[in-house]
């Protein structure tokens, strides 16, 4: 009994430290064991390792590309026009040990941070010396290239390898987009108000010519009209003067029948005259066209 109870308590110290002194590296990491701080051995491919327990420490770090949105910062091109920008750039461990030695405890956070603040100064170096029209073109391949391998060089000393970076935005700040806008808004209402006034022009064009056809239209159509009643009333009168030539009489007499009927119009047309008047010559006459020398006899009272 009293060796069971001495037995036990190592059994159980035994298989904690043998427990204590096996680590397990998974396929997407990578590890270091650590003695007081200090890197005693560096463990790449997964599997099983063993340590020191209680005096060795095992620390993990990803073995896979990383991401880093970086911060968005403004940067002047060549042309003193400012832009903001951000990227997006992939990383990875290559160097454990140096990598260790350069962040500390602080691991890939405080990798993250470094390496934010490197890619920012690069990409303030590389935008620095093109024009913003370079910045803003849909090829910009070449520039990111000049960017990542910049940010490569600087970072080579965090035992991390800057495997590509991609501008993923390029604008103009605010306030100088508030006012590009009001640029493009101007620039468009002049072209409309050139579009409007050469509109205007046009029309104004089309309206006088159609009212100088319309005039030369009337004009020629009232000229017809004027020389076709001429050549109306000239024979019309053609007409007249041949059959006043041929019976003067009756054409006399035809005309003053004309002149009573036209005076007569109405219902109760009257009218006052005296009997000898000439209006009445061919009612008081004497002898009728085409008769023989037959007197009428006067109607009494007149």
């Amino acid at each position: 009994m009293m060796r069971s109870a001495i037995i036990l308590p190592v059994i159980f110290a035994l298989g904690a430290v043998a427990v204590s002194s096996v680590f397990i590296v998974d396929e997407r990491k990578q590890a270091l064991v650590l003695q007081f701080g200090q890197v005693k051995q560096e463990v790449k491919e997964p599997g099983l390792g063993f340590k020191v327990p209680f005096i060795q420490d095992v620390v993990y770090y990803e073995d896979r590309i990383l991401g880093l949105p970086t911060q968005p910062i403004e940067v002047t091109p060549a042309d003193d026009r400012r832009l903001v920008v951000d990227a997006f750039a992939r990383w990875r461990i290559v160097n454990l040990v140096q990598f260790r030695q350069a962040v500390g405890a602080g691991g890939e956070d405080t990798a993250r941070q470094r390496l934010d603040r490197i890619i920012n100064a690069a990409i303030r170096e590389v935008m620095g010396g093109v024009p913003s029209t370079a910045v803003l073109s849909e090829d910009r391949t070449a520039l990111m290239n000049r960017i990542r391998d910049l940010a490569r060089r600087e970072s080579g000393s965090l035992g991390v390898e800057v495997i590509d970076v991609r501008l993923t935005r390029t604008d103009l700040p605010e306030q100088n987009l508030e006012a590009t806008f009001a640029r493009m808004r101007a620039e468009r209402q002049r072209e409309a108000a050139d579009e409007i006034a050469r509109g205007n022009e046009a029309a104004q064009r089309v309206r006088a010519s159609a009212d100088r056809e319309v005039v030369e239209v009337t004009s020629e159509a009232r000229k017809n009209a004027e020389i076709t009643r001429g050549e109306a009333d000239a024979e019309r009168n053609a007409i007249y003067a041949e059959a006043f030539g041929q019976d003067p009489e009756f054409f006399a007499f035809s005309r003053s029948l004309t002149s009573y009927e036209r005076s007569l119009q109405g219902a109760n047309s009257s009218i006052v005259m005296a009997p000898d008047s000439e209006f009445f010559n061919y009612l008081n006459s004497v002898q009728a066209p085409g008769a023989g020398a037959e007197t009428v006899a006067p109607v009494p009272g007149q």
